[in-house]
């Protein structure tokens, strides 16, 4: 009976429940790769055609093959050519064409994925910006604060002035001192 009941479980399951009775891989439908999580993925693929597409590496590769398609066509084996030159290159030129109606969207879409990544390292430099500028704000009123009570307390030229005129002090009570000992003596 529970085998019975077991399809018209499943049966409720609708797409976006995971299901944790089967192995990860077997989840979900074939399209499962263009759900909106595995975007990036995608992203990344299509950054990596595009990086590819604008080197030279490729350039050169191509240029050979559409040399190589051309020479096999025009001076190979009548039996085997595949694309007639009378024709002008019909095929190279739809492959050609498809190549290139793939690669602008594909192209297009990695810039779009640049631009948000620009975008979003706007942002967080607009912040960190917007942070350092209240960090120094906060630190120059510091200095002010520290200024305006350093006005308060004895700075070193102060102290030193105050020492010089106690050490003058001094000095000039030494000076009198002798003085006052030998007044007391000679008025005996």
């Amino acid at each position: 009976m529970a085998r019975a009941q077991l399809p018209a479980r499943n049966a409720r399951i609708t797409r976006n429940e995971a299901r944790l009775d089967l192995p990860k891989g077997a989840r979900g439908t074939p399209f499962a790769t263009f759900r909106p999580q595995s975007r990036d993925r995608f992203g990344r693929f299509t950054e990596a055609i595009a990086r590819g597409m604008g080197t030279p590496s490729f350039l050169f590769l191509l240029s050979a093959v559409v040399i190589l398609w051309m020479l096999w066509n025009s001076l190979g084996p009548v039996g085997f050519r595949f694309d007639s030159q009378a024709l002008g290159f019909t095929v190279l030129t739809l492959v050609l064409s498809l190549q290139a109606s793939y690669a602008a969207p594909l192209i297009l879409l990695a810039q779009n994925r640049q631009d948000d990544r620009d975008r979003v390292q706007i942002e967080q430099d607009r912040q960190r910006a917007e942070r350092n500028l209240a960090d120094t704000e906060y630190l120059a009123r510091e200095v002010v604060a520290l200024r305006l009570a350093m006005k308060d307390v004895a700075t070193k030229d102060f102290i030193r002035a105050e020492l010089r005129a106690l050490l003058e002090d001094l000095d000039d009570d030494k000076d009198e001192a002798p003085a006052k000992k030998s007044k007391p003596a000679t008025q005996k």
